[in-house]
C-alpha cells in the first residue's frame, strides 16, 4: 500500500510518501517539504501565534492535497517539540483536524528517540550489535542506545539547533563569549545523561540522523547526496572539532556557500555543531555513521508492524 507520513517539526513540514507492506523494505515514492519555522511564531515564548496557526493549517492543507494526488491510502501525521511545548498546541491541532480531517499525533521526546532508533535498527540490522543513535532537531537532541528494536535508554534534551540559536545567540556570527557560554551549557546538560546512556555498555556502532548531522558530515568531506541513498557517510569527531570552531566565526551567508548547507539551515549550524561536538566527546564517540532513515521512517515502520498479516 502507499503510505504517507507528515512530519510537523520545528523548522519544516515534510510529507514523505512511501510504498510499503509488512515484511518489506519501504520504498520512497515522493517527498515534499515546506519551510514553517513554528518556533519563530511563538508569542511570549509559549503560545503559537494566530499567524503561525494559519501558516500551519495552510501547510497541512497543501500536504493533504499532494497526498491525495499521489494516491496515499493512509496518511499519518505527527508533531514534535514546537507544537508539544506550545501552551495552545492542542487547540491549534484540533483546529487543523476540524479543517482538514487529519489527526496529528504529538510525540514526546522519548517517542522521537525510540522511533528513530527503530528506523536505524532496521536500516543497519542485528549485526550492528549495540547501537548508539544521536539526532539533533530544531528543538531537541535525542539520544538512544540498545541491543534490540526498542532501546534500553531513550533521552530527549532541549538542545535543538534552532532553539539554541534563537535563545543563546544575539548576533551572526555570535560573539565569542556567547559561543563559549553555549558550549558550557550544552556540555553540562549532556553530561547529566552520560551515565544513563553508557551504563549498558559501549556501543558497537554509533549512528547519527537528522539534517544537522548530514550537513556537518558533508562539509567535513562525506559524499554528496547525488552519489546515492545507500553510500556510506561518516562524521569523524576530529573533523567536527575543527569545523565547530570555524562555523561560529562565519556568517550565515558564508555557511550557506559550504557544500550541502541550505540557506534556511545555515543560521543554526554553529549551534548544531556545538551540540554534536559535545555529544561525541562526552559519549566518547570517535566516528558516527549517518543513517538515511530517521523519525519519519520509524513512524511508518511502527504502522506496518501494527498491520495484520495478509
Amino acid at each position: 500500500m502507499r503510505l504517507g507520513v507528515l512530519d510537523i517539526g520545528s523548522n519544516t513540514v515534510h510529507l514523505l510518501v512511501m510504498d510499503a507492506h509488512r515484511g518489506a523494505r519501504p520504498l520512497p515514492a515522493y517527498s515534499h517539504k515546506e519551510e514553517l519555522r513554528l518556533a519563530e511564531h511563538m508569542e511570549d515564548g509559549e503560545r503559537l501565534s494566530e499567524a503561525g496557526a494559519e501558516r500551519l493549517l495552510t501547510c497541512v492543507e497543501h500536504a493533504v492535497r499532494i497526498a491525495e494526488d499521489k494516491g496515499v491510502e493512509d496518511l499519518m501525521a505527527f508533531a514534535t517539540s514546537a507544537v508539544r511545548e506550545a501552551a495552545n498546541g492542542e487547540k491549534v491541532l484540533e483546529r487543523v483536524r476540524a479543517a482538514t480531517g487529519v489527526g496529528i499525533e504529538v510525540l514526546s521526546g522519548q517517542d522521537e528517540a525510540r522511533l528513530t532508533f527503530l528506523a536505524v535498527r532496521r536500516w543497519f540490522g542485528w549485526s550492528s550489535g549495540r547501537l548508539l543513535v544521536l539526532d539533533i532537531g530544531g528543538g531537541s537532541l535525542e539520544i538512544a542506545s540498545g541491543l534490540d528494536e526498542q532501546p534500553d535508554v531513550a533521552v530527549s534534551l532541549p538542545l535543538g539547533a534552532g532553539r539554541l540559536t534563537r535563545g543563546r545567540f544575539t548576533a551572526d556570527p555570535p560573539p565569542p563569549a556567547e559561543a563559549r557560554e553555549l558550549r558550557r551549557h550544552v556540555r553540562a546538560e549532556i553530561a547529566r545523561t552520560v551515565s544513563a546512556v553508557t551504563r549498558y555498555g559501549r556501543p558497537d556502532h554509533a549512528v547519527a540522523t537528522s539534517k544537522t548531522f548530514r550537513q556537518l558530515a558533508r562539509i567535513a568531506g562525506a559524499a554528496p547526496s547525488a552519489e546515492g541513498f545507500g553510500v556510506r557517510r561518516v562524521l569523524r569527531h576530529a573533523d567536527l572539532v575543527e569545523w565547530a570552531g570555524r562555523l561560529v566565526t562565519m556568517s550565515a551567508r558564508e555557511r550557506a556557500a559550504l557544500p550541502g548547507v541550505s540557506e534556511g539551515r545555515a543560521p543554526q549550524l554553529p549551534a548544531g555543531a556545538i551540540v554534536a561536538d559535545a555529544a561525541m566527546d562526552l559519549l566518547e564517540v570517535d566516528e558516527l555513521e549517518v543513517c538515511p532513515w530517521a523519525l519519519r521512517e520509524g513512524v511508518i515502520l511502527r504502522r506496518l508492524d501494527a498491520m495484520p498479516e495478509s
